[in-house]
């Protein structure tokens, strides 16, 4: 099985994008100041035990810029570097529901002045959102292709607690099924490897598959510098999957997803100053490889487990 008219064995986000809109389409990360209430005291003062400094924000514009400054600077640099023809506005870093509906109105339309702007896509925690939130954000849906990104992680209430979540899958779940009475698409993120058994992983991937969201992006669980990660790995109280470990895990996820869910992301170049473990996530390319490889070696593809 094929997807989006490509050579693919999984439904690929990017791929998805230049079909709907008949041009590339990237992603201008955008970094509005937002906080956490895992990190500011509401919940907890730590975080999440693999979150860093920068709320797992990977490529930014300084935030001491306006929020247009950054949408026209991240539309240029991409038009130069990747022959991007449209943009979508993310919003990544830290909890990007978590102030006053007013200012988030605000916040969210300066990120879609820009001409070439088709989408947003909006990084948050379900215990940030609320029904006044989703009717903001599912008022840009007759305009723009809008997204709301939540962190799931895990289904397993034991893991979440672990990691220092700050809250529960039902948590999660009454949120879920708000956002989608509102109309508005939700991509998932899971994270592979969090003390967890392969059976544990799989039941994330069969319980997600039951939802049927609109996309899942997978992370392979790292350590960056100043987390508590980090921490238990340097006092050899956690190990991480190989790249082959890595790769048939992520196969056998995604065959239990529904075919039409898109894949966001599989594998990320990680922060090289900041990356403590496993250093092959750096080398996304050779991961991707690796997976599109492991797909034609089984002759099998997402959704082959998926069941209706």
């Amino acid at each position: 099985m094929e997807f989006n008219g490509t050579d693919k064995r999984y439904n690929q986000y990017s791929q998805h994008l230049k079909n709907k809109f008949g041009a590339k389409v990237y992603k201008i990360t955008i970094d509005a100041g937002f906080s956490c209430p895992n990190r500011d005291g509401t919940i907890s003062n730590s975080g999440c035990i693999f979150c860093d400094d920068g709320g797992s924000f990977s490529q930014a514009h300084s935030n001491l810029l306006s929020i247009e400054e950054q949408v026209n600077t991240g539309a240029e640099t991409l038009k130069n570097r990747f022959k991007a023809q449209k943009f979508m506005s993310y919003f990544q870093a830290f909890s990007n529901t978590y102030k006053p509906v007013g200012e988030l109105e605000a916040i969210y339309k300066a990120s879609l002045n820009h001409p070439d702007i088709v989408g947003i896509s909006i990084g948050t925690r379900p215990d940030c959102v609320d029904e006044d939130k989703l009717k903001l954000i599912s008022s840009f849906t007759p305009d723009y292709y809008t997204w709301i990104e939540y962190g799931l992680q895990s289904v397993h209430d034991k893991t979440l607690q672990r990691i220092n979540r700050g809250h529960d899958y039902k948590c999660f779940l009454q949120m879920y099924e708000k956002t989608k009475a509102a109309g508005i698409n939700i991509c998932l993120h899971v994270i592979l490897g969090l003390f967890e058994t392969y059976d544990e992983m799989m039941q994330t991937a069969q319980t997600i598959s039951k939802l049927e969201p609109e996309g899942v992006k997978i992370h392979m669980l790292c350590a960056l510098e100043g987390t508590k990660i980090a921490d238990l790995y340097r006092k050899g109280e956690l190990s991480f999957m190989s790249e082959d470990e890595y790769v048939s895990t992520v196969c056998d996820f995604l065959e239990y997803l529904p075919p039409h869910t898109t894949i966001h992301r599989l594998a990320g170049n990680g922060l090289r100053t900041e990356l403590v473990a496993p250093r092959w996530i750096g080398k996304k390319l050779d991961c991707l490889n690796k997976i599109d490889r492991e797909f034609l070696r089984r002759d099998s593809w997402q959704g082959i487990k998926f069941a209706l």
